[in-house]
């Protein structure tokens, strides 16, 4: 198979995991071999069929630095699972806008290397799709990376918790534009939303009657920290959405996050409560604690997405994916259940149904 030439928009914890990631698959043939992927192979591409050619930051242990090194550089500090070698792949500066808040400017450090033309990089480098891995609340540095990627002519993965994807303007641009689009909020793999789904879905299905529910994280990785400063209430909205969709009636619902500790470093810790009813409107409830490291958790689904947007392009499909977004993230253009969403990938995966 071709390469799928794809630039990194933040070169944080997840694009740490998903570029080692990359090299600890490469040797995978068979299903059984590769623990921890959903798919090995998706109409026949392989992870190590992507292939990193740009990536962008504005962090100066970061921007100057090979790829392979600057994953490792502070302020990461997510799990090192597999060495990587040398990609020729250096990180660019960015634009910096809104990419860093008023807690996180302690300890990132703003590289003073000049701005680059993202969208001649783009060109130059040959990238096929541009993912945003931006931090919580780069509104304006997420829309911006956006433009470059219509103007470099690259296929747009948002995410990020910033609505373009799932905004009709931005995905009529990208569609004018000939250009694949999906988004928002990737989905983590082991994540507080996606197990909270199943659990209530789970429960609904076999006749218990929810009352209340909530889910709450605390995490000690960047991304909490800014989430914490920025965009806690629009998160627990968007996980609030997501989470009601589970149940085929309404119930108390409440899903976000609430705090950092900063020793917990990369990981994070979501604790789920459920309330109930079961026969004989007998009470129930269920109280559990999921322990988690962050950044792994965006490599199976964000490898799948990649291959997704790749097959849209090699079979000429522009504008918002719908099966993508819906199987991979928590705010797509068109919300729907966790079954519709994987039958809609599937098919689209096939090659049955494009949208």
């Amino acid at each position: 198979m071709s390469k799928i030439k794809v630039a990194l928009i933040g070169v944080g914890n997840c694009a740490s995991a998903m570029v080692q990631g990359i090299h600890h698959y490469k040797n995978n043939e068979k299903e059984d071999e590769a623990v921890g992927l959903n798919y090995l192979y998706l109409d026949g591409y392989h992870p190590r069929d992507i292939k990193f050619v740009s990536a962008f930051d504005i962090e100066t242990r970061k921007v100057g630095k090979d790829l392979s090194e600057a994953i490792f550089f502070p302020p990461n500090n997510t799990l090192k699972f597999t060495d990587v070698p040398q990609l020729g792949v250096p990180v660019l500066k960015g634009p910096v806008l809104d990419g860093v808040g008023n807690h996180m400017k302690d300890i990132v450090k703003i590289s003073e290397s000049p701005e680059v033309d993202v969208a001649q990089k783009l060109r130059e480098s040959g990238a096929e799709i541009a993912i945003n891995l931006l931090p919580s609340g780069s509104v304006k540095a997420s829309q911006r990376y956006a433009e470059e990627a219509l103007k470099a002519k690259c296929a747009f993965v948002n995410a990020a918790p910033v609505f373009i994807a799932s905004d009709a303007a931005w995905s009529t641009r990208f569609e004018k534009a000939g250009l694949p689009i999906v988004g928002d909020d990737l989905v983590d793999q082991v994540g507080a939303t996606i197990l909270h789904k199943v659990l209530l879905k789970m429960l609904a299905d076999r006749g218990v009657r929810i009352s209340e529910t909530y889910q709450l994280d605390v995490g000690g990785g960047t991304e909490s920290l800014n989430t914490l400063e920025r965009t806690r209430d629009m998160k627990r909205i968007v996980k609030t959405r997501s989470v009601e969709r589970a149940l085929p009636y309404k119930a108390s619902v409440v899903a976000g996050s609430t705090d950092y500790v900063d020793f917990l470093e990369n990981r994070r810790d979501s604790y789920f409560w459920i309330k109930g009813l079961y026969f004989g409107r007998t009470p129930m409830q269920l109280d559990i604690r999921l322990n988690t490291v962050d950044a792994p958790n965006a490599g199976s689904v964000m490898f799948d997405v990649i291959r997704g947007v790749k097959i849209a392009i090699d079979r000429g499909i522009v504008g918002p994916l719908l099966g993508v977004s819906a199987y991979a993230f928590k705010h797509p253009p068109q919300a729907m259940s966790l079954e519709e969403a994987e039958q809609m990938f599937e098919f689209f995966i096939q090659g049955e149904k494009e949208q």
